[in-house]
């Protein structure tokens, strides 16, 4: 008698650390996706993760089957994916410097207590500024640039879809469009590379077509994503509802191999003459974290944008840099 030999089956682990708004939040997204078979949830304040944790238990019967737990630094080792929302809040009398150095200082403990696990996870960034956390991160871990990744613009992408949408009256889902860059103020939309079933969206849109001034169209909806976080936050205190969506996105590209396009922030080395920074492209996303970077055709302007947000993101690295020394 021939006897198979079964190979052993490995769970789906996610490992989050940060029990707040955004974490929580994503905890239950993903728990309700069905994607992982493990969520282990860590913040330094243990008693916010235990009752993040205890209230989501209770709705395991609602769940698919899921093993939710409060975890620690040992998770890490056998994590498939690390998920990091975790970060420090700006205080009265803080400048912008002060709270990225507190952060950094946060994302080196980090990837020490990862390490020390010798962890073969893919890591996500989530915290801001995310672009430069994640240069920092991966420059701690020395890991091949595409396991160390940034939630990046995949928010932000699908804002712009959303308000197109609107504009054009066309399903959300049939259209097409990236921003890109920095996940911040010097993002930028890439309309060459926005279209709908292959056309150019200002084409096909019958607001555009019927108006003079297509182009203060798409500024408006431009700098409506550009601040919409602002806006969230001046109303509730936080965003948190569909940055947890798109972590789910993000995560299921990569437990489940799709090789999905998605705007992660991940470090170029060359692309559009850019190199040693972290920010936006699409990028082939799959179980090895960021596969390929898609280099598009873009404009002169488009190009002049990117090399301007990379430019803003590598001051601010710099500013970082001489702080700390």
């Amino acid at each position: 008698m021939c006897l198979m030999k079964v190979s052993q089956w490995l769970p789906r682990k996610v490992v989050i650390i940060g029990a707040g708004a955004v974490g929580s939040t994503f905890a239950y997204a993903l728990a309700q996706s069905g994607v992982a078979d493990k969520i282990a949830l860590i913040d330094n304040n243990n008693e916010l993760a235990k009752g993040q944790i205890l209230d989501l238990s209770h709705g395991l019967a609602f769940f698919p089957q899921l093993d939710l737990y409060v975890g620690s630094p040992a998770d890490y080792h056998d994590a498939s994916i690390i998920i990091i929302t975790a970060g420090a809040k700006q205080q009265p009398g803080d400048s912008r410097i002060d709270l990225l150095s507190r952060n950094a200082t946060i994302m080196k403990k980090i990837a020490q207590d990862i390490t020390a696990q010798n962890s073969n996870a893919i890591i996500v960034v989530v915290s801001n500024p995310v672009d430069i956390l994640t240069y920092i991160l991966l420059k701690e871990l020395g890991w091949p640039s595409g396991r160390v990744i940034g939630s990046g613009t995949v928010l932000d992408s699908a804002r712009f879809r959303y308000l197109l949408s609107k504009c054009c009256r066309i399903d959300v889902h049939n259209i097409h469009g990236y921003i890109l860059g920095e996940h911040g103020d010097s993002e930028f939309a890439a309309w060459s590379l926005t279209h709908l079933a292959g056309k150019p969206v200002n084409e096909h849109c019958t607001i555009c077509a019927e108006t003079a001034d297509c182009q203060a169209i798409h500024q408006r909806i431009e700098d409506d994503v550009r601040s919409s976080a602002y806006h969230i936050i001046d109303y509730k205190g936080a965003t948190n509802f569909a940055i947890g969506m798109a972590l789910v996105r993000i995560v299921t590209a990569i437990l489940r191999n799709q090789r999905s396009v998605l705007t992660v922030s991940t470090l170029l080395q060359g692309e559009y003459g850019l190199k040693d920074v972290c920010l936006s492209l699409p990028c082939v996303v799959s179980q090895e974290g960021v596969e390929q970077i898609i280099e598009g055709n873009l404009t002169s302007n488009e190009q002049l944008k990117l090399s301007h947000s990379a430019s803003v993101l590598q001051k601010s690295y710099n500013e970082l840099y001489t702080t700390q020394k």
